[in-house]
């Protein structure tokens, strides 16, 4: 994976959007956003231009119209959380998984399937 660049949680709702629809217009972004937010316009087109200079979406234009653009991301959600945990854990806890972990059981409460859960992941990865 290559370097991803930080992600504002303003852009992590516009990316969430695109990785959900695949592909789609500002205008689509635009209107899911300003129904779960108080954003203007204005706002979520730029929130959308600094993903593009960031390198995180790409867009065709229109063959048909030729001034729709519909964009697309150029990096997976799934890398963009890997490099969002692996920048929380440094920042927050030194790169200690094990004070990350702590801190997060001792805080939460949970669940007799959960513990399971937590051990199989274990388990799995001491096997390697």
């Amino acid at each position: 994976m290559s370097h991803v660049p930080k992600i504002s949680d303003s852009e992590w709702q516009v990316m969430n959007f695109i990785w959900i629809n695949k592909t789609s217009t500002a205008n689509q972004v635009v209107d899911a956003l300003s129904k779960i937010t108080n954003w203007k316009p204005q706002t979520i087109r730029t929130l959308i231009n600094r993903l593009v200079n960031k390198g995180l979406i790409g867009y065709e234009i229109d063959k048909k119209d030729k001034k729709t653009y519909h964009y697309f991301a150029l990096i997976s959600e799934e890398d963009c959380k890997k490099e969002e945990s692996r920048s929380f854990l440094k920042r927050v806890f030194n790169g200690s998984i094990n004070a990350m972990f702590a801190n997060f059981i001792s805080d939460n409460q949970l669940s007799t399937e959960e513990i399971d859960e937590l051990k199989s992941i274990l388990q799995q990865k001491k096997k390697g």
